[in-house]
């Protein structure tokens, strides 16, 4: 069975940092040449806060100026860590707990990166197709399946009352049917039909 992939597996080790004192502007610049989602504010080499996309729009939405605004007014912190021997249904758990979408990686406060949801989401794609059996190629399998769908389909397309008659009309050995119904032949109701050239007939019309 296969174990279940940890943060370490899905983080990305290269994020993007910026200071408290850089200004929204320049931050979401930078954002926008690294094709990421969000920075991490660092003092020194300890990781203080976290400034996202929704971070950017908020402040835009409340009418201030991201030029005159710096990034340590509108980053989230602190920040919320993870060890990168949990694992990403760990990581996954705390983003829905906590309604966050980027998980700073630390161990023994030591900054390893970044885990976002993005991450989180392609990683469990990956590993649910490594889990899923591959589709049969065995003729017999395949034929069974075949006729069970054909089944289905006749099930589907075919009147109520008759899926009932035709549930009713066991052969009863030979051409025999232990059934009551309406004779095909002459429309009489007969205790008794047989079958006669394809037709459910009675016993009078079988004799004819």
């Amino acid at each position: 069975m296969e174990s279940e992939l940890s943060v370490r597996d899905v983080l990305t080790t290269e994020y993007v940092g910026v200071s408290e004192s850089d200004t929204v502007q320049d931050a979401v610049t930078l954002m926008r040449e690294e094709h990421t989602g969000c920075v991490l504010v660092v003092r020194g080499a300890n990781p203080v806060g976290i400034m996202t996309e929704w971070d950017v729009l908020g402040l835009v939405a409340a009418g201030r100026d991201p030029a005159e605004t710096t990034v340590g007014e509108a980053m989230t912190a602190p920040v919320i860590s993870i060890d990168p021997a949990r694992s990403v249904t760990d990581a996954a758990t705390i983003m829905a707990r906590e309604n966050i979408r980027n998980l700073v990686v630390e161990r023994d406060t030591e900054l390893r990166g970044v885990v976002t949801q993005r991450d989180v989401i392609a990683a469990a794609g990956s590993f649910q197709a490594t889990m899923t059996p591959p589709r049969t190629t065995d003729p017999e399998s395949s034929a069974v399946a075949d006729q069970d769908r054909g089944d289905e389909r006749l099930a589907a397309t075919t009147p109520r009352g008759e899926l009932d008659t035709q549930a009713q009309l066991q052969p009863n050995g030979g051409d025999e049917y232990s059934t009551q119904g309406v004779c095909e032949s002459c429309g009489s109701l007969a205790d008794e039909l047989w079958d006669a050239n394809g037709q459910l007939v009675c016993t009078d019309c079988r004799t004819v």
